[in-house]
């Protein structure tokens, strides 16, 4: 190869990986940020694995709603059974109802015994899910884990 075919070669080379860091679309730092709710109904066990399931509703305040599956398991030093019933989730730092959707990690200790209360939050990036529920059951122990949100 010439110097001119070298040169022409490492433009275009230059040029693509340009192209290719270019944004696709906006930015999504200039949309603004949206508040959505989680009102939800849960149900599951623990002995040493996590495991529970539930549904509900996703509501923003851009006027976005949506049905929702929810599971969460995990691991830990637990054991029990419990219900949740009406529990409250506020969801922040999203730009619409699609940011909502996905895993989000869970931390937390558990004790109650017929009727207890559970208040944490959660984070999927810079996503926080605040939750807030009170249930039926008995839990005790602490545990890590997952708990995702989906479409039905």
């Amino acid at each position: 190869m010439n110097l001119r075919t070298t040169a022409l070669a490492s433009l275009v080379l230059a040029g693509a990986t340009a192209l290719a860091a270019w944004p696709a679309g906006p930015a999504r730092a200039a949309e603004p940020m949206v508040k959505c709710e989680l009102s939800y109904n849960l149900q599951g066990w623990s002995i040493i694995y996590k495991h529970a399931e539930g549904s509900g509703t996703v509501t923003c305040n851009n006027g976005q709603s949506a049905p929702v599956k929810i599971s969460v398991v995990g691991g830990g030093l637990t054991a029990g059974k419990y219900r949740v019933e009406n529990g409250k989730g506020e969801i922040t730092r999203v730009h619409g109802i699609e940011e909502v959707f996905g895993d989000y990690v869970q931390a937390g200790a558990e004790a109650g015994v017929v009727k207890s209360a559970q208040a944490q939050v959660l984070t999927k990036g810079t996503t926080s899910l605040a939750l807030s529920a009170t249930g039926q059951g008995i839990d005790l122990g602490v545990s890590v884990g997952k708990f995702t949100i989906s479409r039905p």
